[in-house]
């Protein structure tokens, strides 16, 4: 029977995101962020002031604060006006049309099929050959980490099937001060309340996200 303190688990904490075990997390092993602020589609840490416009850009700005991996949801200020949550339909899509982003010639992450792809060469992507992947080895008893949006459950592929893993296939969308999922529609104004969304989808665990 296995130590439970040598189960590896996922840290809570917000930008941090490792995994670690009970047995192995000294003090500074952690490095992670505060709280999130998000404003007219700035998304700025509260900790370290450091910001961004794209949100993946935004998630891989690295922890300034240090301590030890926790279980524990971190939790947020609640606002001023903070009411019970109640999920609601995104207000107003904005268009590629009248998206500034789209408009200057950003990479805008909600309109990508909109977004030119640049070619200044005029090589057809067609004819030109991508070598093939090298295929993994996967031991079916090997102990593996779900990447799968808002699952992280550690899994082994003997016991993976077609409704293992609960998931949101996404993306996030976060504007103004609404946060939530396109794949189901779900919107909150905290970011606590976003992750505690349940996933709306059913599907295999994946650990090669």
């Amino acid at each position: 029977m296995a130590n439970p303190t040598s189960v590896r688990l996922r840290c809570q904490r917000i930008g941090c995101d490792e995994t670690f075990t009970e047995e192995n997390n000294p003090d500074g092993s952690c490095t992670y962020h505060q709280s999130p602020f998000f404003h007219n589609g700035i998304k700025e840490w509260s900790c370290c002031k450091q910001r961004s416009h794209d949100f993946s850009l935004f998630l891989e700005i690295p922890g300034c604060k240090t301590g030890r991996h926790t279980t524990e949801k971190p939790l947020t200020a609640p606002s001023l006006n903070a009411q019970k949550p109640t999920p609601s339909v995104f207000p107003k899509k904005i268009t590629a049309g009248s998206c500034l982003r789209c408009q200057q010639g950003f990479f805008c992450s909600d309109h990508v099929s909109h977004n030119p792809s640049p070619n200044p060469i005029g090589i057809n992507e067609k004819t030109v050959e991508k070598p093939k992947p090298a295929k993994k080895k996967v031991g079916i008893n090997d102990p593996k980490i779900c990447q799968n949006k808002s699952c992280g459950k550690t899994f082994k592929e003997k016991d993976n099937h077609e409704t293992a893993c609960e998931y949101h296939p996404g993306p996030a969308n976060f504007h103004d001060r609404v946060k939530g999922w396109k794949c189901c529609e779900v919107y909150v104004n905290e970011f606590s309340e976003f992750l505690d969304i349940p996933p709306c989808t059913k599907g295999w665990h994946n650990s090669d996200c």
